[in-house]
């Protein structure tokens, strides 16, 4: 299955976030990009920054290595829960997940 690469090109910067109110702790994203998505010992899934450092305060966003782009994209279109929100840096706008025009 192809994907578009988000307007801009491939290289713009994106940043990830998880809506824990919406995760269903099933961790496909986890399985996915485990680079990028753990789940905490409550069930939850979050992100984590560039250093393996969970991030839980609500709406923490990291960044998504290019080499990442496809396991976090992924990640966004199969969660059960619809929780994975991947957008621009530079104008917040979301290209993939549940908000994505």
């Amino acid at each position: 299955m192809q994907h578009e690469a988000p307007a801009g090109g491939a290289e713009e910067a994106l940043e990830v976030w998880i809506d824990q109110d919406l995760c269903t702790g099933d961790g496909i994203c986890a399985q996915y990009a485990p680079e990028v998505f753990e789940l905490d010992i409550d069930g939850l899934a979050y992100v984590k920054s560039a250093d393996d450092e969970l991030l839980q305060e609500a709406g923490a966003t990291t960044p998504v290595p290019l080499p990442l782009l496809q396991d976090v994209v992924d990640s966004a279109k199969e969660c059960p829960g619809d929780c994975i929100h991947v957008r621009r840096v530079r104008d917040r706008v979301e290209v993939y997940g549940p908000d994505a025009e």
